[in-house]
């Protein structure tokens, strides 16, 4: 039997990141996020998964050709207070298969992120800088509040140093290597 004091309230741990990353992945339940330190479900609309599904429809013919897979898995930003689940991930088939828990932004070779009107913000903001601090080649930001697609690309530590765009909804939008093709994006 512990003899030690208690003091109410007294909670403190030793690695806030890693009980906060334990906590999404063995309490909060599949479909949850950290951002910035803050857990926050995730519930899209099926609007929202809509505009989703429509990126990966026309990435898959390439994505068979490049062995790579497109999923929502979770990325991981160790050093920080973040976990993510993108709304669509590609990456290598190889990976995926051999990967029980999270990705790496720079494992993957685009992230795309659908906005709803609960999240818009944080998509254009704080995961677009980042995805680019960690390395995430490409980050497509489908924009359904403001309709307008926008992508970047080129890392760094302070987030993209490449724009393109943004681009309103019915503009193509031209994926670089190694995806080589254009998006339709009337119908987001």
């Amino acid at each position: 039997m512990s003899t030690a004091a208690h003091t109410p309230g007294d909670y403190s741990v030793s690695d806030p990141e890693r009980a906060l990353k334990y906590a999404i992945q063995h309490v909060a339940g599949d479909r949850a996020e950290i951002i910035e330190g803050v857990i926050t479900p995730l519930s899209p609309s099926w609007a929202h998964e809509n505009a989703a599904d429509m990126v990966r429809r026309q990435l898959s013919p390439r994505l068979n050709d490049l062995d790579l897979v497109a999923g929502s898995g979770n990325l991981d930003l160790p050093g920080s207070e973040n976990w993510f689940i993108p709304d669509l991930a590609i990456v290598p088939r190889e990976l995926a298969a051999k990967t029980e828990g999270a990705l790496v932004p720079d494992q993957t070779l685009l992230v795309v992120e659908v906005t709803s009107p609960s999240n818009g913000e944080t998509d254009r903001t704080v995961k677009r800088r980042r995805y680019g601090q960690y390395g995430a080649p490409l980050y497509l930001l489908v924009d359904r509040q403001q309709r307008e697609c926008t992508l970047f690309s080129s890392p760094g530590r302070l987030g993209y140093a490449t724009t393109d765009g943004p681009h309103p909804f019915g503009t193509p939008l031209r994926l670089p290597a190694p995806f080589d093709l254009t998006l339709d994006t009337s119908d987001f």
